[in-house]
């Protein structure tokens, strides 16, 4: 298995829009692709919450059976058109990739 997570912070203002609601649709945008190629096991979004720890304001935390399963969902088109609002919207971006 290989778990794959990843944190934003949002500028706080892009794309028209404030950073709340560009947070809402970025989840929204990844949520739409929990399902999007074969071999995701696991595949969470969530937003940080008032009242708890927190330095970035989205995350993603996905489990692919393998390394050609995450490949295949970074290369998906649906997955791949999100990516110019993700640059546009987003200030600061971690990844983190291991081996489960």
């Amino acid at each position: 298995m290989l778990r794959h997570i990843v944190l934003w912070t949002f500028k706080d203002h892009a794309e028209g829009a404030d950073k709340a609601t560009n947070i809402a649709r970025a989840k929204a945008l990844l949520e739409g692709c929990a399902a999007l190629t074969p071999g995701i096991v696991q595949f969470d979004v969530a937003t940080a919450q008032a009242g708890l720890t927190f330095n970035t304001d989205l995350v993603l935390d996905s489990t692919f059976t393998d390394p050609a399963a995450l490949a295949a969902y970074q290369h998906h088109p649906d997955h791949v058109a999100i990516k110019p609002f993700m640059a546009a919207a987003v200030a600061g971006r971690h990844c983190v990739d291991f081996e489960t």
